[in-house]
């Protein structure tokens, strides 16, 4: 999700473009107010990828943004207003074939489901949904996406657990409020991930303090880590123990970022020592292992090809990288 101000088109598509780099494939865009609506056709205009309008309270903005050209809108029935308000979105929207995600935040559930349940947990959650989704379908619409977002892990989770149950609708994964950039990945990894290996979910977006890149780039690790998806070479690295002789996180920094634009799903081993570097990382396609006496092994698959000087290692492993890739 971008975090510029949508009415400034220009500081947005640079954004969307850093975003689409990074491996982004949908991007979402809050529109606050009248101003960010009307700078969604110049947004459209400019870029390919799929965009989602986020809206609350106000039927106008989500019709604003439909007459934009917007690929998804993102928003509560319950609170855009009165039924006929609801209608008009419902109606522009079936007319383009644009999709609606209801989406549910544990920290905005109706008084009513909170009053009942006593705090926010995963059944006032569905309720909630549910009950949004009872608005569109009795306007006979049905191309609705649900997410359920939580702060919590395990309430979040439990709560798409009983939705894919109980609901045929696509589901949009993601942790709210996760934390910053280390802390915030760890706690979507946990949770997204979780639900992707139990096959609940269809799109996710990690949520992250700060730079939108940085949820691009976790969502992507996540991903790759359960075989759904190849975006590039991935970098595996030993944790390091009193055998390494070289600088372990200190290279693989180095091969990670010389490596990025690669496009070819290789797997990248940096292996602190050559005890058994090359045989746990037999998998990879290339990797290094630190030596003794300065020098370093080269490997493939496991096997040893060539002994380099240790200060050689990441080019000579960079230039077999560029042979295959």
């Amino acid at each position: 999700m971008t975090n510029t101000d949508t009415s400034d088109p220009g500081s947005t598509l640079a954004q969307i473009k850093k975003l689409e780099k990074a491996g982004c494939q949908i991007v979402r865009l809050a529109v606050p107010d009248q101003a960010a609506a009307r700078a969604l056709k110049q947004v459209r205009q400019a870029t390919k990828l799929p965009l989602v309008a986020d809206i609350h309270f106000d039927h106008r903005l989500a019709l604003l943004a439909l007459e934009a050209g917007v690929d998804k809108l993102r928003i509560n029935p319950g609170n855009i207003g009165s039924r006929d308000k609801i209608r008009q979105v419902v109606r522009a929207a079936l007319q383009r074939g644009v999709p609606i995600r209801i989406g549910v935040n544990a920290g905005s559930l109706e008084k009513d489901i909170l009053a009942r349940h006593g705090r926010p947990t995963a059944a006032g959650l569905v309720e909630s949904a549910l009950r949004h989704v009872a608005i569109l379908e009795d306007l006979g619409f049905a191309d609705i996406v649900i997410s359920l977002k939580g702060s919590e892990v395990p309430m979040t989770m439990e709560a798409y657990r009983i939705m894919s149950q109980r609901s045929k609708y696509p589901l949009h994964l993601g942790i709210t409020e996760a934390g910053t950039v280390y802390a915030g990945a760890i706690r979507s990894a946990v949770g997204i991930g979780s639900l992707l290996s139990q096959g609940i979910g269809d799109t996710i977006r990690v949520s992250l303090s700060g730079d939108p890149v940085k949820e691009v780039e976790a969502a992507r690790i996540i991903l790759q880590s359960l075989d759904l998806g190849s975006f590039g070479p991935v970098v595996l690295a030993c944790p390091t123990c009193g055998r390494a002789r070289i600088d372990v996180a200190g290279i693989a920094g180095r091969v990670e970022r010389r490596i990025r634009g690669i496009k070819t799903p290789l797997k990248i081993a940096v292996m602190g020592c050559a005890v058994n570097g090359p045989g746990e990382a037999r998998q990879a396609d290339l990797g290094i292992a630190g030596g003794s006496n300065g020098k370093g092994l080269l490997f493939k698959k496991g096997k040893i090809v060539e002994m380099v000087d240790e200060k050689m290692m990441v080019e000579r492993l960079l230039a077999e990288i560029g042979k295959i890739s």
